[in-house]
């Protein structure tokens, strides 16, 4: 198994010059006054070191140890605790925080970067600092100038860490039927009653304390999700000279056995009349929740491509060592028994498709990362610039989700197949990738409920207005690019996709008017093909910025993104004539069984 190494030459050619991050930087002035070129590039250096050297080797161990649960405590896998120090001491818990009250302002452009380093190095670690800047995000956003005051500087520093409390045993996607409860105490606090489940990091041994964002209902909510409050719930009350309290009560009743992610508790978490303060106002929990719930999903499918990264990085290796049989053209390499299997095309399809995806998904999820940093940082005089990022978020968040851990997996599943049966041994790695990677299709939000968010509210939903927003910025790509000639091989197929993209989407608008099948018969395709063609878009971005650096490139780093540029043209863009075909079948042989016939 290859050591991960941080892909750190790629998310510099990403940044600076597919998107040209640091123009971005320089328009927003809430960004420009931390973060810079140079800042930037050393918080890319030191995090690739950290991920490569620290939390890599842990990643095998952490996930044969497994976190321990005893009589309510639970203890971390070892060499957890202190590389979770070395997180705290280099203030990365804070690093996209609020300066006003101890983080480091950074852009989710470049925040992204150190997340995917993270997560390709150890997934089951990485979802520590995630969850704590999460809740970091719903607290800053909604909570009172106290409560900020009081919780965020110990949850940027990583003195303290957070979790979110969100799934009961009945409830996952539907959170509306929620049974926590949040009784109304006489000094402003609630009593919270009830159990939450698949609590990520809910209890450990890493912090001092772990702030928990509960969602629970106050008395006589509405019914619903309109009747759902968000409450924060600290596993050691905070005294007023912010020193730590008594115990609150609630406990961890049990961690998950799982198929992947072990190193990670996922607790059961029991809270019996515990102590908590609203966040934001009654009944607007889900709101909060959203807040921090676009970041999430964008670190989730970046979870994707971390994994993807990983296991690229070690198939890539195996392929150019392992010696089996000879090339269909001849013996390449004679000396040698056989040829590395590097050779044989079918190795190459799953490399290149992997790269494709992999490569692709990074200039992705960087692309959706400047919609976020322009929705929240663009100055108060840019409301139309905002609102324009706003839509964009909106639209691309559940493509992010859901299409790079779709293909996050499909890439994990390549890696393990081109080791042959080492890759289904436990000593090369590529199984445990298999099985990490597996969650992120599931957890904030099944990949099913991200298409049907993306189909149902956010493209019929808007009777395809947010769509325009993505596919505007594409076709004005297209014209502005019409007479650059390495675009040219590119461009004309990218605009047939766009326009196959449309005509689905207006096809299913119009479906959806008279038959309330036509959404859930469609999202999941829909999605996939929106995936294709938005990751065939940044497929044409990567070729602008590579063509004229590719002449004379004796590193093969700039002409190599052109031929896989031309692999992802040739071999994954056309299967979104397949998907247009299926979604243009409606819903009526999806629909036609009855329950017995199944």
């Amino acid at each position: 198994m290859a050591d991960y190494q941080a892909p750190l030459r790629d998310m510099r050619f990403v940044l600076n010059e597919v998107f040209d991050a640091p123009a971005l930087w320089a328009s927003l002035p809430k960004v420009a006054e931390n973060v810079d070129p140079e800042t930037a590039d050393a918080i890319l250096e030191e995090a690739g070191k950290i991920s490569s050297g620290v939390l890599a080797p842990l990643n095998r161990e952490g996930d044969e140890q497994g976190s321990k649960w005893n009589e309510g405590e639970v203890t971390a896998p070892e060499g957890f605790r202190e590389a979770y120090q070395t997180i705290v001491e280099g203030g990365w818990n804070g690093l996209g925080g609020n300066p006003e009250f101890g983080g480091m302002g950074m852009p989710k452009t470049l925040v992204a970067q150190f997340e995917e380093m993270m997560q390709g190095a150890n997934m089951a670690f990485g979802l520590a600092p995630m969850l704590t800047a999460g809740a970091c995000l719903a607290l800053d956003a909604h909570g009172s100038q106290e409560l900020k005051e009081k919780y965020l500087p110990n949850m940027y520093s990583g003195v303290w860490s957070g979790a979110m409390d969100l799934t009961e045993p009945h409830a996952g996607t539907d959170l509306g039927i929620i049974r926590t409860k949040a009784q109304p105490n006489d000094d402003g606090s609630f009593n919270v009653t009830g159990t939450k489940i698949f609590i990520t990091w809910g209890e450990h041994d890493m912090a001092e304390n772990i702030i928990h964002l509960v969602l629970a209902k106050l008395p006589d909510a509405p019914k619903g999700p309109k009747g759902i409050s968000l409450l924060l719930v600290p596993k050691f009350l905070v005294n007023d000279d912010g020193s730590l309290g008594e115990r609150n009560s609630f406990s961890c009743g049990s961690i998950e056995k799982k198929m992947g992610i072990k190193g990670s508790a996922t607790c059961v978490m029991n809270f019996d009349g515990a102590k908590g303060w609203l966040v934001g106002e009654e009944n607007k929990g889900l709101a909060a929740m959203f807040t921090m719930m676009n970041y999430e999903r964008l670190g989730v499918g970046i979870q994707g491509i971390g994994a993807a990264e990983a296991s690229l990085q070690s198939a890539r290796e195996y392929a150019l060592d392992r010696i089996q049989s000879r090339a269909p053209t001849g013996a390449q390499q004679p000396e040698k028994a056989a040829d590395p299997i590097l050779v044989h095309p079918d190795v190459r399809r799953m490399l290149l498709t992997m790269k494709g995806y992999v490569e692709g998904g990074r200039a992705f999820s960087t692309y959706v990362a400047q919609w976020l940093d322009i929705s929240k940082y663009a100055d108060a005089s840019e409301q139309d610039r905002r609102k324009h990022a706003e839509g964009m978020v909106a639209l691309l968040t559940p493509v992010a989700k859901a299409f790079l851990t779709d293909r996050g997996l499909d890439a994990c599943i390549m890696g393990q197949q081109v080791f042959g049966g080492h890759g289904f041994i436990r000593e090369w790695g590529q199984e445990q990738l298999v099985r990490d990677c597996r969650i992120t299709q599931i957890y904030e939000g099944t990949n099913g409920i991200q298409a049907l968010d993306l189909m149902g509210r956010k493209v019929v939903g808007s009777q395809g207005k947010l769509y325009e927003l993505f596919a505007e910025d594409v076709a004005a790509f297209i014209e502005e690019n019409a007479s650059d000639v390495s675009l040219r091989p590119f461009l004309e197929p990218l605009a047939a996709a766009l326009e196959r993209l449309s005509d689905v989407t207006e096809h299913v608008v119009n479906q959806a008017a008279d038959n309330p099948d036509a959404v859930g018969a469609a999202s999941v395709d829909y999605l996939d093909l929106f995936g294709l063609t938005a990751l065939g878009y940044m497929w044409a971005r990567i070729v602008k910025a590579a063509a004229p650096q590719a002449e004379g490139d004796s590193s093969g780093f700039y002409s190599g993104k052109l031929k896989t540029a031309r692999f992802y043209y040739d071999r994954l863009l056309p299967k979104t004539v397949s998907l247009a075909e299926g979604i243009r079948s409606g819903s009526e042989s999806m629909m036609a069984l009855t329950a017995d016939e199944f």
